[in-house]
Formats: structure tokens, sequence, C-alpha cells
């Protein structure tokens, strides 16, 4: 089964690049023509561009490997937040601060930060404080919630990116391409390509376009959990059954053990006591 529709993508308007004058040459092989000065995405390209990045993160979330989402612009930002929610993903849709990749530790001191606040906030630490205190440590909380509040529970570098416009965010590119991280984007007719190991070629501006595309990497990420999930399961449930055999075997070995030997050892006992 196809993991997204023809019609799926013309109704969501994925075809549509940007003008003509905008474009990347290197786009040229995803390009099917040109209709009124806007370049037409060949969507029999998106189709199997989709397809390969969904099998690669279903691979990846069988693995028990997470991705992070990156869209900041505006189009973007609820769909990223709903949809990474939705598959227990990571997410930056505000703004990407230099370094949450390639200097994760301090990102990570910026986090406790964050939780540490929130605890603050959560416990009644706020109710013996001045309302000058809590409104600074509310503004902290804020600011450090807005930039990365869709990272909190990140503990360790992700296994891959999803991006909606690698040219807008050029520098969580850069960052991933430096530390090996795969990158699965939405890839407009004004972007590198290159730059991209799993390219979705697609209109990277129309809401329902993002949404579109980034629903199916959720979904991708959604269904490889639940095979892994399963996989976890079918092997408890067969250590359980090991166990189980095991333990009864040594019942039975205990059952048969034989009685004559444990008779003769009593008579000679007997025997040495007269």
């Amino acid at each position: 089964m196809s993991v997204v529709t023809m019609k799926e993508l013309l109704e969501a308007g994925v075809h549509f690049g940007h003008q003509v004058k905008r474009w990347n040459p290197k786009m040229k092989r995803y390009i099917f023509g040109e209709r009124n000065g806007i370049y037409i995405i060949d969507l029999q390209k998106t189709m199997k561009g989709l397809e390969n990045a969904y099998n690669f993160l279903k691979g990846l979330s069988m693995s028990g490997q997470y991705v992070l989402f990156v869209g900041t612009k505006k189009q973007a930002q609820d769909s990223i937040k709903d949809e990474t929610e939705r598959a227990g993903a990571f997410y930056v849709n505000q703004r990407w601060l230099g370094g949450m990749l390639t200097n994760f530790t301090t990102i990570k001191k910026s986090i406790e930060k964050l939780k540490k606040v929130e605890k603050m906030k959560d416990d009644g630490t706020y109710d013996a404080l001045t309302k000058k205190e809590v409104a600074k440590l509310e503004k902290t909380r804020t600011k450090l919630d807005k930039n990365l509040g869709g990272l909190k529970d990140m503990q360790t570098l992700p296994g891959a990116l999803f991006v909606v416009d690698p040219r807008k965010e050029r520098i969580a590119v850069q960052e991933a391409r430096i530390l090996k991280i795969p990158i699965v984007a939405i890839v407009d007719t004004n972007c590198d390509p290159d730059e991209i190991d799993h390219v979705i070629p697609g209109n990277d501006d129309a809401i329902r376009a993002i949404k579109l595309i980034t629903s199916k990497m959720a979904a991708a990420i959604l269904e490889g959990r639940d095979i892994l999930n399963k996989e976890i399961e079918a092997k408890a449930e067969e250590a359980r059954i090991k166990e189980k055999i095991s333990q009864e075997e040594e019942e039975m070995a205990a059952l048969n053990e034989p009685v004559i030997p444990q008779i003769e050892a009593a008579s000679q006992r007997e025997e040495v006591a007269e």
C-alpha cells in the first residue's frame, strides 16, 4: 500500500514550487515543468521520496532511536508541534539555537535549568518567594520553554532530523552534517538537495502540504515503534515460557529421583550405628 496518494498530494498543493527566478539548478531533476512563472514539482518523485523517507524513519524507530523535527517558519510551527507530540518525538519550532546539536552538552544544562524552574513552580516554591523573584523566574522559564520545550526529554543526540525547508534551517542542517546525523527534509525548488540524505521534493510553504508530509513522517515513527514494542513483548513472553518450562522440568526431575539409593543409604547408616 502506498504511503500517500497522488490525490492527497494534489489537494495539499505539494506540487507547487517557487518562482522560476528563485530556483536552485540542482533541483532540476525533481521538476516536472513550469506554469505561469512557477515551477511544478514532479509528484512521482515526491511519492518515491516520501516512501523512501517513511521506510527510513520506520526502521530508525524500530531500532529504538528517535527523530528530531525542525520547522521554525510560521507555516510549519503548528504541524511540527502537533505531529511530533502525536509521535512521541522531539521538536524545534520556534528558533534554532546555534549548537543545539554540536554543543548539546551546554543545551542539556539549559534543559535541566528549565526543568528545575518548572519544578519550583509546581511544588509551591514560588509561594515562598517575592513577586519580583517569581517574575524573574517566570521570564526565564518562558524563554527556555519557548526554545527548548520540545527537547525537554531528549537525553542524547537524535538518530535523524526531519526538516521543513532546509534552506531556512541551514544551521540545523550544517550541524547534523558535521555530526553525520541523517537528514530527511521537504525540499522545495529553491533548496540544495545534495545536503539532504532523504529528499522529499515538495512545497515547503503551504500549510496543508507541510501538514500532510509531516503527518506521514509521524506515522512512520509510530508504526516502527509499534513493531518494536511487539517484538519486545514477544521476546519477554518467550523468556517467560522458557522459564516456566525450566521450572516444570526441575519439578519433574525432583519427583522422578530414584528412591532405592536413599533406602540403601539409610540401611548403611543403621548398620554402622549397630
